[in-house]
């Protein structure tokens, strides 16, 4: 729930675009309802994993707060200045407190500049730097996410995947921002070199207090780097928590099924774990379900389910989920 300290505070965010039809005289036929009503609170030096199948809104949910898409309904609060009432010249002057590392780092970086050419006019846009600085300053961001100085006068292609990653953090952290989303930042690079990027960003949160919301679909990775998990489905959070809490003993049934789905790393327990497998397809954003979404895919369906849809329920201090039968499918220990 909001709260009087807190940091980065969404309040019924929603996100919708229009289907429309006809070449001259235009028609609206439907609307995706991308983000659908959006309560998060995170406090100041917190790292937030957000997750979910594909389609589920993350990505859009993380450019909304950032303001790249603008909202259709809500609010975006940040250090105690409502985001979504900014426009023009006070947005990018704003853009400064927030930033966002993108998940394709040859598809976000210019192939026509140079590393330095690139950090530079990141710095030069909102720091007044004197220009016999500016090397030394982006030496330093270079080496801050692991790469030599030397690469300096590099264009994007020249590097590897996990190197052009680093040079888009070194771009997100060229401003000094308040607040940082990675949409899926380590979903395009191979697994070892997964790791190195997950430890970097765990140490550069820890080093400059950076808040930060994860955006992933890999549980196992999410609970690495998180202090807390908030869990999507079809536009909304469905359940949130401590991240540990969350993947030992997940509350609403569609967070049951994704962690059944993540690998455990010794047989005898995988062989015997039992996988939950939902049933039909997630509904359409265009036309969803009344009541609870996941009703037409929940074990644990009633009619009741089909009513309205669930508030958040309680089941410990910090662990909430939107489940009506939320205590009487996860009975206390």
């Amino acid at each position: 729930m909001p709260t009087a300290d807190a940091f980065l505070e969404v309040t019924d965010l929603k996100t919708h675009f229009p289907i429309e039809k006809g070449f001259l005289v235009k028609k609206r036929v439907g609307t995706v309802k991308a983000v659908d009503g959006i309560d998060l609170t995170l406090a100041q030096g917190e790292v937030l994993g957000l997750v979910g199948e594909s389609g589920c809104g993350k990505s859009t949910l993380g450019r909304t707060i950032l303001q790249l898409i603008p909202p259709t309904e809500g609010t975006v609060v940040l250090a105690g200045r409502n985001l979504a009432g900014l426009r023009g010249g006070d947005l990018r002057r704003a853009r400064a407190d927030f930033q966002m590392i993108f998940q394709d780092p040859y598809a976000s970086l210019n192939p026509r500049m140079t590393v330095y050419d690139t950090l530079a006019e990141a710095i030069s846009t909102h720091k007044n730097i004197p220009r016999g600085e500016m090397p030394r300053r982006v030496s330093e961001l270079l080496s801050r996410v692991g790469l030599s100085p030397r690469f300096i006068r590099k264009y994007p292609h020249e590097f590897s995947g996990g190197q052009r990653q680093r040079i888009a953090i070194a771009r997100a952290l060229a401003v000094e921002p308040k607040l940082i989303i990675a949409d899926e930042p380590v979903s395009a690079l191979d697994v070892s070199i997964q790791a190195q990027i997950i430890n970097l960003l765990i140490k550069l949160t820890r080093e400059m207090g950076l808040t930060m919301i994860f955006i992933s679909h890999d549980l196992s990775v999410v609970k690495h780097i998180s202090d807390r998990i908030a869990v999507m489905y079809l536009g909304r959070i469905v359940e949130i928590g401590p991240s540990v809490e969350v993947f030992e003993k997940p509350l609403h049934p569609y967070t049951k099924a994704l962690v059944s789905a993540v690998p455990i790393p010794d047989p005898a327990r995988e062989r015997h774990r039992k996988r939950i497998i939902l049933s039909g397809d997630p509904p359409s954003p265009v036309n969803p379900p009344m009541g609870c979404t996941f009703h037409p895919r929940c074990p644990y369906m009633i009619e009741e389910c089909r009513a309205a849809y669930p508030p958040f329920v309680d089941y410990t201090p910090g662990r909430r989920a939107t489940c009506i039968r939320l205590h009487e499918i996860n009975p206390p220990a």
